[in-house]
């Protein structure tokens, strides 16, 4: 069944079906995982048989796009429900406020028992009662957990091992593991399967009332970590990369310059491995929810922070507007309340917060930049930003606008030849241009007149600084005095 919303009347039909105490909620969250590396999505080469399975047991949303395509402001965002300039999370580093309101401490105030386990980006200490969670199993604190609990197995001479991750200052090649190298693991003793045993415990624990929990894996975040078993999967010849635009050249960062064909199609064929374990792992805690007679009971939410570019544009990363950054699964379960449908209108990850609010019955979020999934009206635009590189983007059915001051200096690693251009749009013809490969601002004035329009609109409406906008700005001025990163 494809469709864009749900009818009034199958809401209302959801509302009355739901139970009287309480349904738990489980939130798996990966990382990098883009859209379009989904068997669920039309992708024969992705090995997601978990995940296509629960697609198909709920809703998928097939056009859902990160409010920012960079880990730390896209969490932040659809954690609190805010545009990321509104949650004052707009770079990689930024803590989240303590006061900011949240999904967890809303579910915290209705009686859940809130736990959070893996990487949530919260760039500070996990202590009991931050953000919402009372209990806490963050990246900092869960690395050297899973050391000190696993004595790893010897890896057998002659099987190579990935080196440690070193970005930017090893070649690219090494650290986007261009050799497709495994993790020196074998499957037991890794770190995401650790992270999964005190994911299970936890719901062992747990089953007789109602808990809230985030998993949040790594995976498929580079260096696309996979172990041992899973070194041999997939062969790099496999896969095409993808083609390189007429226009593509100044803007591939300096960083990706030196990688041959070869190395391209190694890390493709990493990132597919990866996901693959990806995969496994989030089969392995669907079961332990059903084989603890919890499954019918508990809202399942899977979605990626953002997705993730593999050779788009000469591109290995997010950071950027192009849809492959843009887009991610979003697949929602939960037995006899969700339907098993498919949903093509365009949705984003603010969205998200809005939504499981409502199924639950509880309390919206104080600020809610987002409308629930489930029944309202399909978006006619979706909204991003990425501050670091000043820039911003709306996206259509039909076109593409970006919109970048070229003026900041990024801090992210990604530089290119000219790091400071001045200020830029581009505009894509998607119907005519899927690939998003010729900037044909130049010939639609009207539509860029019309999405800047919609860019500064959402800016303006969500903002907390924009009571301060300056007057007799022009709209590319004033557009240009948003996209400043302000994080404190």
């Amino acid at each position: 069944m494809s469709t864009a919303g749900l009818t009034r009347r199958q809401v209302l039909a959801a509302a009355a079906a739901r139970p009287s105490t309480r349904p738990n909620f489980l939130f798996i969250l990966a990382d990098d995982h883009a859209g379009y590396v989904l068997g669920a999505d039309g992708n024969r080469q992705a090995p997601t048989p978990n995940l296509d399975r629960l697609a198909s047991e709920g809703t998928r949303f097939v056009a859902h796009f990160c409010n920012s395509p960079v880990c730390t402001p896209s969490r932040q965002s659809f954690f609190t429900g805010q545009m990321p300039h509104s949650a004052g999370v707009t770079r990689l580093p930024t803590p989240l406020a303590e006061g900011k309101p949240t999904l967890a401490r809303q579910m915290k105030r209705a009686g859940y028992q809130t736990a959070v386990f893996g990487k949530m980006h919260f760039n500070r200490p996990a202590v009991p009662g931050l953000h919402g969670f009372d209990t806490l199993l963050t990246e900092a604190e869960l690395t050297p957990a899973w050391k000190k609990a696993v004595n790893p197995r010897p890896v057998p001479p002659g099987i190579r091992t990935k080196p440690e991750w070193h970005p930017f200052r090893d070649p690219a090649r090494i650290w986007l593991n261009a050799d497709k190298l495994p993790y020196p693991n074998f499957d037991a003793d890794m770190r995401s399967r650790y992270l999964l045993s005190q994911a299970t415990s936890y719901l062992e624990a747990h089953r007789s009332q109602p808990f809230a929990l985030w998993v949040s894996f790594q995976e498929p975040h580079s260096p696309y970590d996979f172990p041992i078993e899973d070194r041999d999967r997939f062969a790099p010849a496999r896969f095409a990369v993808p083609r390189v635009g007429p226009e593509d050249a100044g803007q591939i960062p300096l960083i990706f310059r030196e990688l041959s064909e070869a190395h391209k199609q190694g890390i493709i064929a990493s990132y597919y491995t990866s996901v693959g374990y990806l995969d496994r792992n989030v089969g392995s805690l669907l079961q332990s929810l059903r084989h603890l007679g919890l499954e019918r009971d508990t809202l399942v939410v899977y979605m990626a922070d953002h997705g993730y570019c593999l050779g788009h544009h000469g591109r290995f990363e997010k950071h950027c507007g192009y849809d492959p950054a843009l887009r991610v699964p979003l697949l929602l379960r939960w037995p006899g309340r969700i339907p098993h449908r498919t949903v093509t209108g365009m949705t984003e990850h603010i969205d998200v917060p809005p939504t499981i609010l409502d199924l639950l019955s509880l309390d919206p979020l104080p600020v809610t930049h987002g409308q629930n999934l489930l029944g309202a009206t399909p978006r006619q635009f979706i909204f991003s930003e990425y501050l670091e590189n000043e820039e911003a983007y709306v996206r259509t059915d039909r076109w593409k606008f970006i919109f970048c001051s070229g003026r900041r200096r990024r801090d992210d690693g990604y530089v290119t030849d000219n790091p400071t251009p001045g200020r830029y749009v581009r505009l894509f013809d998607l119907h005519n241009d899927p690939g998003e490969f010729s900037n044909v601002a130049a010939r639609h004035g009207p539509v860029v007149d019309s999405l800047s329009t919609k860019m500064l609109d959402r800016f303006r409406t969500t903002h907390p600084e924009a009571a301060r906008e300056p007057q007799r700005l022009s709209r590319f001025e004033a557009l240009e005095w948003y996209v400043r990163p302000r994080d404190v």
